[in-house]
């Protein structure tokens, strides 16, 4: 394969998320216009072999970086024999590698997927048996050196070759986690649709951000990154590594511009020898914290971000200066009780079975039956039936209006109800996906308590 050649390529990324991957791609290539096309379900990039391999290295929004080999209408899994066949599979792995073959469809009309799927397997080993002099690529679901996507729509199949391997979310610093971790590029998006992160401009807001319910440190390990321009994949390795255009040494020179670039921190707003930290966590488990920190410390991080225990309804303001609260809180999880998590819980993301802790309600108030102790259950305290989880938020926001006066409180949740349990009035509302869950990221914009027990 020429390696200058142009090639099309796609990068998916979660739904809500398309705009704000746009913005990073063209912040990370200066493209516009036909070169950069906003699609359902990702964008479509116009470029050459270097330029996959520099958006796997630094996108933090997208899924994977696909090289898109071949488009064509089909009605059967004939057709998709024909296309698969007709591609020079020969020109990215070799027949003495392995490969896989996943399919993706959305309306398609075949009645199934793994016939699609072995139907395309088919024809890329009789491809190779006719290049290769009968000689074919063995099969391996595990560690395949080489990965083919074919995605189906209505009436248009396309092949692509999968440059990233294991889903760009693995950054390769994450050893330590919960029992619900937020996939990282959920909090780059995150990040982005805040404002904090400006991907299009390739710079942070000159503003603190603080995770109160940190768990194991997504968002602040993501949001500490991006303050010292640290590039997303530095620390794995990818499938492209594998393919035949691969060169070590152009690869080489890539990393090391990235190195160069992140000298200067991103934007040139910090030293990364001697960064301001700018970036803080906490949570109401010590467990988590040292997870946090451990993870931070593998991730290049640890002298930009501060990491604390503590109770989201009691930490104060971690600076003088107003910033940003961006947090996926423990809804849908346990609670504890009085809205204090007390010594026995574990905290936001493994609130598992600890006898002092209160379940909260479930995302959604319309599936609980009413009557007071169903799902939506609610914990006992004097006798008493409450739910722990419309008091953890009632005393959250009423904590944020006695001391956080001037920050901007951001939340992602699947609970549309949450500025109610909160009484507090969001100022937006962005769709996120957080895997098969449809989320909300709320904005609240916090004003000082203007008289005790006010709502305002």
């Amino acid at each position: 394969m020429n390696k200058e050649k142009p090639l099309t390529l796609f990068l998916p990324c979660a739904g809500g998320v398309e705009t704000f991957l746009a913005d990073e791609v063209h912040g990370l290539t200066g493209l516009v216009g036909d070169d950069l096309l906003t699609a359902r379900g990702g964008v479509r990039v116009r470029g050459d072999w270097a330029l996959a391999l520099r958006l796997n290295l630094h996108s933090r929004l997208a899924q994977r970086v696909l090289i898109e080999l071949a488009e064509a209408p089909y009605r059967d899994e004939h057709d998709l024999y024909h296309l698969a066949a007709s591609v020079a599979w020969e020109d990215w792995f070799a027949s003495r590698q392995t490969f896989r073959v996943d399919v993706t469809a959305q309306a398609s009309p075949l009645r199934s997927l793994n016939f699609a799927t072995l139907r395309i397997k088919d024809a890329v080993a009789d491809r190779f048996r006719q290049q290769a002099g009968g000689v074919r690529p063995s099969i391996d679901t595990q560690r395949p050196d080489a990965r083919v996507q074919a995605h189906l729509s209505a009436t248009h199949a396309t092949l692509y070759v999968d440059t990233s391997g294991e889903p760009l979310f693995k950054r390769g610093w994450r050893q330590d986690k919960g029992d619900a971790p937020l996939k990282e590029t959920l909090a780059a998006a995150m990040l982005a649709a805040s404002g904090w992160w400006r991907p299009a401009e390739r710079r942070v807001a000159d503003v603190p951000l603080y995770d109160p319910c940190c768990g194991s440190g997504t968002i602040v390990i993501e949001a500490a990154q991006l303050a010292l321009g640290l590039p997303a994949g530095g620390l794995r390795r990818f499938a492209f590594e594998r393919l035949r255009p691969f060169d070590a040494a152009q690869w080489n020179a890539i990393k090391k511009e990235a190195d160069s670039a992140c000298q200067t921190g991103a934007g040139g707003q910090n030293d990364s020898k001697n960064p301001p930290v700018r970036v803080f966590g906490s949570d109401v488990a010590h467990r988590m914290v040292d997870f946090a920190q451990r993870n931070a410390e593998r991730a290049g991080v640890a002298r930009a971000v501060q990491l604390r225990g503590g109770d989201a309804l009691q930490r104060m303001p971690p600076t003088p200066q107003p910033g940003v609260l961006l947090m996926n809180p423990p809804y849908g999880e346990r609670i504890a009780a009085a809205g204090v998590a007390g010594h026995r819980a574990r905290g936001r993301e493994a609130f598992q079975g600890d006898g002092g802790a209160f379940i909260a309600g479930p995302p959604q108030d319309e599936q609980v039956p009413s009557g007071g102790s169903g799902p939506r259950a609610a914990g006992e305290r004097g006798g008493q039936v409450f739910n722990a989880g419309d008091e953890f938020f009632a005393r959250l926001a009423a904590h944020w209006k006695s001391h956080y006066a001037g920050w901007t409180a951001w939340l992602l949740t699947p609970d549309l109800k949450l500025p109610g349990r909160l009484r507090l009035k969001e100022t937006r509302r962005v769709p996120l996906w957080n895997g098969p869950i449809e989320c909300r990221l709320f904005r609240f914009d916090l004003t000082a308590r203007r008289t005790p027990g006010s709502d305002s």
